[in-house]
């Protein structure tokens, strides 16, 4: 049966929530205060650094979680990590792990018998060992090459059964253990957008102007001396509410925009007359192709445009670019 959610058990949920966040950020504050005088963390990455393999990381149930997420993390910033679960390592799974690999168990207590009933054999083979344990005198502990302790003094579960602070210390460890590795890597925004290419992230640093821009018939462009209706058919036909107006070798000379013709109504009265060249913008915004799109997207910001055009190295127009182009490619 449902307990009634009256104001009395809002207060007491409140406080439970407040409670939790107090005792794990206490939590990682003993872990912060224990590694002033502990150089563990410091032999674990270096450890890592060298590791000419790659870093697999496991643990079973809550512990197996955070593993993922270590492992994860770890991949993403430029360290080769991945999971394996120590229950299918023991029936052909530890075929992934090789001698030049560093393996992470990880058991609060310490005593998990599934890492325990493969770890003797990791070692056999010559891989490094890591242990992250609440235990320092366990079983795991003791193997390892480097054990990192994640003791807490007590769990957030009002029953001091639950995995919580523990887990949130573990998982707290491992992303330091992977900004540590991150850094002296030299990892960098590139590198990490070309292991989130699925990102916006990734898209920023990886999408380049002539990934998106328009191209060959594609791109509206008159001559300097064609009439201002000419000019606005090809306006009309290119759907992007301007034209290039380029010379005979294709470099651009200016360009027309619907918002020109709109400003031009009131003073103009016979259109058919008007010549392009004499009421064109010159000197055009215009961005290699060559640029990354958010290069063309700060532009347009900063100048307040909707269109720029696309130049070559010689000068020569080779596409145009729209700012709706970039919102369909999700740059913006």
């Amino acid at each position: 049966m449902l307990k009634a959610f009256d104001n009395k058990t809002a207060e007491r949920a409140l406080q439970l929530a407040r409670e939790t966040l107090q005792i794990e950020g206490d939590a990682i504050a003993a872990l912060h205060a224990r590694l002033a005088t502990d150089d563990s963390v410091g032999k674990a990455v270096a450890m890592l650094l060298n590791c000419k393999g790659r870093v697999v990381v496991s643990g079973i149930g809550k512990s197996g979680h955070i593993a993922r997420k270590i492992a994860a993390t770890l991949a993403s910033t430029g360290t080769p990590a991945l999971f394996v679960h120590p229950a299918e390592a023991a029936h052909g799974d530890l075929g992934m792990v090789t001698a030049e690999d560093a393996f992470i168990a990880i058991s609060y207590s310490g005593e998990s018998s599934e890492l325990m009933a493969i770890l003797p054999v990791v070692k056999r083979m010559g891989s490094m060992l890591i242990s992250i344990t609440g235990k320092p005198g366990s079983s795991l502990a003791e193997l390892a090459d480097v054990h990192l302790d994640v003791s807490v003094e007590k769990e957030a579960c009002p029953l001091n059964l639950a995995p919580t602070a523990s887990t949130t210390v573990t998982l707290a460890l491992g992303d330091a253990l992977a900004v540590a590795l991150l850094d002296l890597r030299g990892f960098k925004e590139e590198d990490f957008a070309r292991s989130h290419p699925g990102g916006a992230l990734g898209r920023r640093l990886l999408t380049h102007v002539r990934d998106v821009m328009r191209t060959g018939d594609a791109v509206p462009a008159v001559k300097a001396d064609v009439r201002l209706p000419d000019a606005l058919l090809e306006i009309t036909q290119k759907g992007m509410g301007m034209t290039a107006i380029v010379d005979d070798d294709g470099k651009p000379l200016g360009v027309f925009t619907d918002g020109d013709l709109r400003r031009m109504i009131e003073k103009v009265q016979d259109f058919s007359k008007v010549v392009i060249k004499d009421v064109m913008h010159v000197n055009p915004r215009s961005i290699s192709p060559d640029k990354l799109a958010v290069d063309a997207v700060a532009i347009m910001e900063q100048f307040r445009i909707n269109q720029m055009l696309v130049t070559d190295d010689a000068g020569k127009l080779v596409g145009a670019l729209h700012i709706h182009d970039l919102t369909r490619a999700k740059v913006i």
